[in-house]
C-alpha cells in the first residue's frame, strides 16, 4: 500500500468516527430541541392560556358583583362592558386552546369546561338582564347563588386542566433530562474510542513510514563525502513516495559518480595543459639572444631531449634549394664518440626523408631487436620508441627532429612536441633572417667606407685641379701641356666618377634591400603579436573565469593555478608590446607628440602609483621636488611617465630593504652638455630615481642599456624580467631630446638620471613627428603605452561586488560570436554564458550572414576581423547593406590592431571597436553600453 494511500485510509477512519460521533450528537440534540419545544412553546403556552381564561374569568365575577350591589348607574354600564369583554376573550382563547390541544384527556378537560362554561354564560346573561332592569340585590340573590355554583365548577375544572398540563410538562422536562445524560456518557465513550483508533492508526503509519526513512538515512549516513567515485545505493522495497525518493537518490548518487569523474578528468587535462604550456614558456625563453641557427640547435635539442624523456636525439637542418637541397646536422643529444644517426640526407632518403617530404610526423614503436642506438657507460640499449617531426615554416620544411626513447612516448608528449615545433618554425626563420640582415649590413659598412675613400681621393685631385689651373695662368707658356694633362685626368675622373656612380647605385639597391628587409621584420613582428595574441586572448579569458573565486567551481589549489597562468599570460603580453615598442624605435617610426604636461602633479601621480608596491615590500618611497622647476613642461608626456615607470618598477624589484628617492629638480645646461647636446630647450630638468638594492658592477653598466641584457645570470634567475626595460627608457629618452645615465657600486645601491628638455617646438631641425608605423602599431593599444598613472584602472563600469551576481543586464541576451579560431569562441562562449547570454557562433562571414538571414533576434555581434573567405569589413558592411539592421550593435575584435584599423572598423559598420587579447570587464563594459542603449 502507498504512503498516501496509508495517509488517506487513516485519515478516512478517523473522519468516519467523528462523522458517527457527530450524526449520534446532532439526533440527541435534536430529541431534546423537541423536547424543549414541547415544553416551552407548547405545554407552557397551554397553561398559560388557561390562567388567562382564569383571570378573565375571575374579574369578570369580580365586576357582576360590583354591578349587583354597590354601583351606580354608570358604573354599572362600565362593568356590564368589562365582562362583554372579557366573555368575548375567554371564548377567544378556548377557541384556541381547542386547536392546539394533541392529547384526549386534554381535550375532554377542555370540552367540559367549554360545557360549564356555556351554563354559567347563560346565568351570566339573565343576571346582567336584571341588573340592566334595575332590580335590587335581594331580587337576585337566588340567581347569584346559582352563578356562584356554577362559577365554582368552572375554576375547579380549568384547575384541573392547568395542572394536567404541568404534569405532562414536568414528564416531558425529566425525559429531556435523562436524554442529556444519554448523550453525555455517549459522547464521553465515543471520545474515548475515537481516540484509540486515531491512536492505533497514527502509530501503524509512523511505524511503516519509519522503517522506511531509517533504511534512507543509514545509506545516507554511510557516504563517503570525500570520495564520491563510488556511492551507495537505497534499496527500492515499495512503489510508494519513500520508494521515489529511494530512486531518485538513486539516481542522484549516478550523477554524482559521473560528475565526480567529469571533475577528475578536467583537473587532470588542466594538468596536462599547464605541463605543456609550462615547457613551452621555457623552451621559448630559451630563444632569446640566439643570434645563430647552429647555437639554436644545440639548445634546442639540449633543452627539448629532457622534457620528452628522450633518451637520444638528432636536429637537422635544411641547407640549399633546387636540387641542391638537403637536410644536414647541427646538433645532437647524447651521441656515441662517433655522434649518432646520419650526417645529412634529402627528401624522401630513408624514414627521416620520406617524413620530410610528406611533412607528417611519424612515431616508431616496433622497433627490431638488433636495433641498438642508446648507449651508456655499461653499454647499448635498444629504445622502445622513436619519433620523426619535421618544423614547418609557411608551408616548408626548415628542419628535421629525431628523438628515441627507453620508454614509449606519451600521448602528452607528443602533444607538447607538436606546440613548441609550432613556434620553432618561425624561430628558425627569424634568426637566419637575423644572420642575413647582419651579412648585408657589414657589405653595406664596408662598400660605403670603400665609397668614402675613394669620394676623398676625388676631393683630393680636385684640389690639385686647381692648384694647377692657377699655375697655368702664371705660366702661360706650360699651358698647353698641363691641359692635355688635365684632359687625362678628366677622363680618368670620369671613369672614377662612372665607378662612383655604380657605387652610389649599388649602395641605394642594398640600402632598398635593408629598407625590404626592415619592413619584412616590421610585418613579421606585427604577424608574430597577431599569431601570439590570438591564442593568449583564450589564456587570459579563460584563466581569469577560473580563478574568480565566487564564479568558479575549482578548488583554491586549482584557482591558484589559474591565477599563475594569467599571471604567465599577462607577462608574456607585456614582452610582446615591449619588443614592439624597440623595434619602432630600431626602424625610426615611433610617434613622438610634443605638448604641455603639468609637472606639479607628478609627485602625486608617482605617489599613487608606487606607495603600495613600498608597502607591500616595507621599504620607504620618498619624492623630493625643488621649488625652482617650472610647472608647464613641453615633452611627450605619454614617453616621459613610461621612462618613469620602468626606472622606478626595477628600483623596486631590486630593493629588498632601505628606500627608493625620487629628486626631480632644475637640471644645469652646463652639466648637461657633457651627455648630449642641448640646443633648442627652453630649459632642463633632472630626475633622479636612487635605491638602495643589489647595485650594478661597473663593468655591467653599459651592457645594462643593451636589449635583453641584465647584470648577470643570477639576477635574471633571482628578479626575474627580461631585460628591455633600461633599453627602452634611453631610446625613448634619446627620441625626447634627453638621455639616461646611471651611477652605482655594487652592493651599494643605484642612482639613474634622467635628463630632459622641454620643447615648446618640438625637434624643427627634423621636422614633424613622423606617423607611428602600420605595420608595427599593434603595440600601440597595450598597456604599455598609457600613462602609468592609469595603469590597472580599465575604462569599466564598476559594479559593486554584493551586486554583481544580482544585476545581470545581459541576461536574455543573444550574441553572436564570429571568429574562425575555436579557441576564442570556446573562452567567449564561456565567459559571456555566465552572464546569462544566450550563444550563437559563426566561423566566418557567410555563417554570419546566413544566421542573421534567418531571423534569430539577435541583440549584438562581436566579429573578429582576419577571418578566411569573407572577413570582418566586408561582413559589416554588407550587414550595413540591409536596412533592418541598421541599429545591430557590431563590436570589431582584432589581434592585428594596425595604425587606423579603429577608423576603417568603424568606416566598415562597426559601432565600436576592442583589440585582442580582450579584458573580459573591458568586454562587457562596452557590451553594457551598447546594450542597455
Amino acid at each position: 500500500m502507498g504512503f498516501k494511500k496509508k495517509q488517506m485510509l487513516g485519515f478516512g477512519l478517523i473522519l468516519l468516527f467523528l462523522a458517527i460521533l457527530l450524526s449520534f450528537m446532532m439526533f440527541t440534540l435534536n430529541n431534546l430541541k423537541s423536547s424543549m419545544t414541547e415544553i416551552v412553546e407548547n405545554r407552557y403556552e397551554k397553561v398559560q392560556a388557561s390562567m388567562e381564561i382564569r383571570q378573565l374569568f375571575s374579574r369578570s365575577d369580580r365586576e357582576i358583583l360590583f354591578a349587583a350591589n354597590d354601583a351606580n348607574k354608570e358604573e354599572r354600564a362600565e362593568s356590564l362592558e368589562i365582562i362583554n369583554e372579557n366573555h368575548r376573550l375567554i371564548e377567544s382563547k378556548i377557541a384556541g386552546l381547542s386547536g392546539s390541544l394533541n392529547k384526549v384527556k386534554a381535550k375532554q378537560l377542555l370540552k367540559e369546561f367549554e360545557t360549564q362554561y356555556a351554563s354559567y354564560s347563560i346565568t351570566e346573561a339573565e343576571l346582567i338582564q336584571k341588573i340592566k332592569s334595575g332590580n335590587s340585590s335581594d331580587n337576585l340573590s337566588s340567581l347569584m347563588d346559582d352563578q356562584r355554583e356554577k362559577r365554582t365548577k368552572v375554576i375547579s375544572t380549568m384547575d384541573e386542566f392547568k395542572d394536567y398540563q404541568e404534569g405532562i410538562m414536568k414528564d416531558t422536562l425529566s425525559n429531556s433530562k435523562q436524554t442529556y445524560e444519554d448523550m453525555i456518557g455517549f459522547v464521553i465513550f465515543a471520545v474515548i474510542l475515537s481516540i484509540l483508533v486515531i491512536s492505533v492508526t497514527v502509530v501503524l503509519m509512523i511505524r511503516s513510514t519509519s522503517k522506511d526513512l531509517q533504511s534512507i538515512t543509514k545509506v545516507i549516513k554511510n557516504i563517503d563525502f570525500k570520495n564520491l567515485s563510488v556511492i551507495p545505493r537505497i534499496p527500492v522495497r515499495t512503489t510508494d513516495e519513500i520508494g521515489d525518493i529511494a530512486k531518485s537518490f538513486n539516481d542522484m548518487a549516478e550523477s554524482l559518480e559521473i560528475y565526480n569523474q567529469k571533475e577528475k578528468d578536467f583537473t587532470e587535462k588542466i594538468s596536462e595543459q599547464n605541463w605543456i604550456q609550462t615547457r613551452v614558456a621555457d623552451i621559448a625563453t630559451m630563444y632569446q639572444r640566439i643570434v645563430e641557427v647552429e647555437v639554436l640547435a644545440d639548445r634546442f635539442i639540449t633543452r627539448l631531449a629532457p622534457m620528452m624523456g628522450a633518451s637520444i636525439g638528432a636536429f637537422y637542418v635544411k641547407r640549399g634549394e633546387g636540387v641542391d637541397m638537403r637536410f644536414v646536422k647541427l646538433a645532437s643529444f647524447a651521441g656515441d664518440g662517433e655522434d649518432s644517426g646520419r650526417r645529412e640526407f634529402r627528401l624522401g632518403e630513408g624514414m627521416i626523408g620520406q617524413c620530410a617530404l610528406e611533412k607528417k610526423s611519424k612515431v616508431i614503436e616496433d622497433i627490431p631487436e638488433d636495433f641498438q642506438l642508446v648507449t651508456t657507460g655499461l653499454g647499448e640499449v635498444n629504445p622502445k620508441s622513436i619519433v620523426i617531426a619535421p618544423v614547418i615554416f609557411e608551408d616548408e620544411v626548415v628542419a628535421m627532429v629525431e628523438l628515441a626513447s627507453l620508454e614509449t612516448f606519451t600521448k602528452l608528449q607528443k602533444t607538447f612536441l607538436n606546440q613548441v615545433l609550432d613556434t620553432l618554425g618561425i624561430t628558425i626563420n627569424n634568426v637566419e633572417g637575423r644572420m642575413e640582415i647582419e651579412r648585408l649590413l657589414k657589405e653595406s659598412q664596408a662598400q660605403t667606407e670603400e665609397l668614402q675613400a675613394q669620394s676623398e681621393e676625388l676631393q683630393s685631385q680636385s684640389e690639385e685641379m686647381q692648384a694647377q689651373s692657377e699655375e697655368l695662368q702664371t705660366q702661360a707658356e706650360e699651358l698647353r701641356m698641363i691641359n692635355e694633362q688635365l684632359e687625362e685626368r678628366n677622363r680618368e675622373t670620369e671613369e672614377k666618377s662612372k665607378e662612383l656612380q655604380v657605387a652610389k647605385l649599388n649602395l641605394e639597391k642594398q640600402a632598398e634591400e635593408l629598407k625590404l628587409s626592415s619592413k619584412y621584420k616590421s610585418e613579421f613582428m606585427a604577424n608574430m603579436s597577431h599569431e601570439l595574441r590570438t591564442p593568449l586572448n583564450s589564456i587570459l579569458i579563460l584563466s581569469e573565469m577560473l580563478s574568480d573565486p565566487n564564479d568558479s567551481k575549482l578548488n583554491e589549489e586549482q584557482q591558484e593555478f589559474a591565477r599563475v597562468i594569467n599571471s604567465s599570460g599577462q607577462d608574456l603580453l607585456t614582452l610582446i608590446n615591449d619588443i614592439l615598442d624597440l623595434s619602432k624605435v630600431e626602424v625610426g617610426k615611433l610617434e613622438v607628440v610634443f605638448d604641455e604636461m603639468n609637472l606639479s602633479e607628478l609627485p602625486e601621480q608617482l605617489h599613487r602609483n608606487f606607495d603600495h608596491v613600498a608597502k607591500k615590500k616595507n621599504i620607504d618611497f620618498i619624492i623630493e621636488k625643488s621649488k625652482n622647476v617650472p610647472d608647464i613642461f613641453f615633452t611627450d608626456e605619454q614617453r616621459f611617465q613610461q621612462i618613469l615607470k620602468n626606472l622606478l618598477s626595477n628600483a623596486f624589484k631590486f630593493t629588498e630593504k632601505g628606500s627608493v628617492t625620487v629628486q626631480i629638480k632644475k637640471a644645469d645646461e652646463e652639466n648637461v652638455a657633457q651627455w648630449i647636446q642641448t640646443k633648442g630647450a627652453s630649459n632642463w630638468v633632472e630626475i633622479k630615481v636612487t635605491d638602495t638594492g643589489i647595485g650594478i658592477s661597473k663593468e655591467k653598466q653599459k651592457l645594462i642599456f643593451e636589449a635583453f641584457q641584465q647584470g648577470d645570470g643570477a639576477t635574471m634567475r633571482k628578479y626575474g624580467g627580461t631585460g628591455l626595460g633600461l633599453s627602452i627608457c634611453r631610446e625613448f629618452a634619446k627620441l625626447l631630446g634627453g638621455w639616461v645615465i646611471v651611477d652605482s657600486e655594487e652592493g651599494q645601491g643605484s642612482t639613474f638620471t634622467f635628463f630632459i628638455p622641454s620643447m615648446p617646438e618640438g625637434f624643427k631641425n627634423v621636422g614633424e613627428a613622423i606617423a607611428a608605423s602600420p605595420e608595427v602599431a599593434a603595440a600601440n593599444h597595450d598597456d604599455s603605452a598609457v600613462p602609468f598613472e592609469s595603469q590597472g584602472e580599465p575604462d569599466v563600469v564598476i559594479v559593486d561586488e554584493e551586486d554583481r551576481y544580482k544585476v545581470k543586464p545581459f541576461c536574455n541576451k543573444t550574441v553572436l560570436v564570429v571568429d574562425d579560431d575555436h579557441r576564442n569562441i570556446f573562452a567567449l562562449k564561456n565567459a559571456l554564458k555566465h552572464e546569462g547570454m544566450e550563444i550563437l557562433t559563426a566561423e566566418n562571414g557567410y555563417e554570419c550572414l546566413e544566421l542573421l538571414e534567418k531571423g534569430n533576434n539577435i541583440d549584438v555581434i562581436l566579429m573578429d576581423i582576419m577571418m578566411p573567405g569573407m572577413d570582418g569589413y566586408e561582413t559589416m558592411t554588407r550587414i550595413r547593406e540591409q536596412s533592418k539592421f541598421e541599429d545591430l550593435p557590431i563590436i570589431a575584435l582584432t589581434a592585428k590592431a594596425m595604425k587606423g584599423d579603429r577608423e576603417k572598423c568603424l568606416k566598415a559598420g562597426a559601432s565600436d571597436y576592442v583589440s585582442k587579447p580582450l579584458k573580459l570587464d573591458q568586454l562587457l563594459s562596452v557590451l553594457r553600453v551598447w546594450l542597455t542603449n
